[in-house]
């Protein structure tokens, strides 16, 4: 019985655990690899957009890096934030 209320508790306690959204102005390339659909060049990509024009100001801008489109932003909306925007 113990080991069948511990599993329960287990299961349950790990059923909430829930991911955060990659912050498109502080992750690294490798935070940015770890989204499913985001391999090495658009990590690069997206730090070499970073690094040209600044803080995103929005997720709808990662459509302004290449190899994003409409479709590619519309299905990575949720997996990516954009946190306070530092100054240049």
């Amino acid at each position: 019985m113990k080991k069948l209320f511990l599993s329960l508790f287990m299961s349950l306690a790990f059923s909430g655990i829930s991911y955060a959204a990659v912050d498109l102005n502080t992750a690294s390339k490798a935070e940015l690899e770890a989204v499913k659909g985001v391999g090495a060049a658009k990590a690069d990509a997206i730090l070499e957009y970073r690094k040209q024009h600044g803080a995103f100001k929005s997720v709808d801008e990662l459509g302004e890096v290449k190899g994003f489109g409409d479709k590619s932003v519309e299905k990575l909306r949720n997996e990516f934030t954009v946190g306070k925007t530092a100054k240049k």
